[in-house]
């Protein structure tokens, strides 16, 4: 016989206590897309799906990051790098120089230089597709958008940022050539120019996606190894800076270098802001980026350590603005091969630059009789050369995709001499009819009284003190 079961009010409290606890977990961790219509997620971001995707934000982040530290290199980097070496009553002009390029680039960049450079056209310019960074699609209700091809896994916003600070640093570097004599409005021209028809067609030949010497490129008959600026950014701005010192002619005075801490400092910066120059071209946070970060540091503290013992030797004191400008040196060695060599060819490029660099600018520029005020094309355009022909010995095959010449792989040393006599010829051709066309015009140098009293109070109103 069966008897019904009748819960006491201590087993009913027990019993309603499970449901709720019950409940609360379900709330707590049952997925609601049960409950509702499933959206499916959008796609990730890669070199296949490059329409409404969501980017790699592990990539972006590390990328923002980059943007960040290459822009520091030259606001305040580079400005107090070169203002330490001038003397006190040009500090101000020199500073300005580095921020005023900076805010004048910003805006070409943005108007027409990143269309022209980074976007597909011919394999001599880019398209107008991006002009005034019109058509980018950045959904932030939905999180996707349309990364540009030569960086599918971030936005197309985070890369033209990134190519930005590459476009400003370059022309920036250029003044060290002309520091102490040139007008501010001649150099304003000079640089506005030189942005929109030097720097735009050889960032597209080497970068852009149908450049005919990106390596990258399929249909490329010269395959370049520049993997974050060596001909681009060095060896363009060096041999620009020599047309600028031959066009102004030598100083009428000369003196030390005013405040040699300032240029530590900006020494300093510069290397630490390197890291995403180099590092951040791989465009990812991932095992390239690791090894050019490696390599970077490895180079610069070799190259830096070489520059001062050949000072020592030769002139029998070691210097604070020589070991600074030896690791400038291995700096701008490193960075065309850093993406491709492993750590034995980074000491190997290190040694190359400390010795070539500094015979540059020593030995070969007292020889040649050009005033090189800052040493922009002994550093940036002997130092890029040589680290753009040493990528194509040292390059490893399993660090970067391409063999060189110590792989079996001669042709590429080939190449990359071919991208530099390329490069360097085109730069000092049109930044010289540059020059020329600014000085019929409006005259390149300041007067002679104006360059004895200084640049800081003649053009500027101000002195530094």
């Amino acid at each position: 016989m069966m008897t019904s079961f009748r819960p006491t009010h201590r087993e009913f409290r027990f019993l309603a206590c499970g449901l709720f606890v019950a409940g609360v977990a379900a709330l707590l961790f049952v997925d609601p897309s049960f409950a509702q219509d499933a959206t499916p997620a959008p796609p990730a971001c890669d070199a296949k799906t490059l329409t409404a995707c969501a980017p790699n934000s592990g990539d972006t982040a590390w990328m923002l990051t980059s943007v960040a530290l290459v822009l520091m290199m030259t606001i305040p980097g580079l400005g107090l790098f070169y203002g330490g070496m001038v003397r006190r009553k040009n500090v101000g002009d020199t500073v300005m120089t580095s921020f005023a390029i900076t805010c004048l680039v910003t805006v070409l960049y943005a108007v027409v230089t990143y269309s022209l450079a980074f976007r597909a056209g011919t394999p001599f310019i880019g398209g107008f597709d991006r002009a005034f960074l019109q058509g980018i699609l950045s959904d932030t209700e939905v999180g996707v958008g349309n990364p540009n091809p030569l960086a599918p896994t971030i936005p197309e916003t985070v890369y033209l940022c990134f190519q930005m600070t590459f476009a400003i640093i370059t022309p920036a570097l250029i003044a060290g050539a002309f520091a102490e004599r040139m007008k501010f409005s001649a150099m304003l021209w000079f640089i506005g120019l030189w942005a929109v028809f030097v720097y735009a067609p050889i960032a597209h030949w080497v970068w852009g996606p149908d450049g005919f010497l990106n390596s990258a490129n399929d249909a490329a008959r010269v395959k370049v190894l520049d993997f974050a600026g060596g001909t681009v950014v060095h060896v363009n701005s060096g041999v620009a800076g020599l047309m600028c010192a031959l066009m102004l002619g030598k100083r009428k005075d000369t003196g030390p270098p005013h405040n040699v801490v300032l240029t530590f400092i900006g020494a300093s910066l510069l290397w630490v802001g390197w890291f995403g120059f180099n590092a951040g071209s791989a465009v990812t946070a991932g095992m390239q980026a690791g090894m050019a970060m490696t390599v970077t540091q490895v180079a610069t503290a070799v190259a830096a350590l070489t520059w001062m013992f050949v000072e020592w030797a030769h002139r029998r004191k070691p210097t604070l603005v020589g070991i600074c400008s030896g690791a400038v040196a291995g700096l701008v060695a490193i960075t065309p091969a850093s993406g491709f060599v492993g750590p034995a060819g980074s000491m190997a490029i290190g040694v190359a630059a400390g010795v070539l660099c500094y015979a540059a600018v020593t030995w070969l520029k007292a020889l040649l009789g050009y005033d090189d005020a800052l040493d922009c094309f002994g550093v940036h355009a002997v130092g890029g050369a040589t680290g753009a022909i040493l990528t194509g010995v040292f390059a490893i095959k399993e660090y970067g995709g391409t063999a060189g010449l110590i792989e079996g792989n001669a042709h590429q040393v080939v190449n990359q001499l071919i991208g530099v006599g390329i490069v360097a010829a085109y730069d000092a051709i049109v930044s010289l009819l540059i020059l020329k066309i600014i000085d019929s015009r409006l005259g390149l140098r300041v007067k002679r009284e104006v360059e004895i009293e200084g640049l800081d109070l003649t053009l500027h109103g101000e002195a530094v003190q």
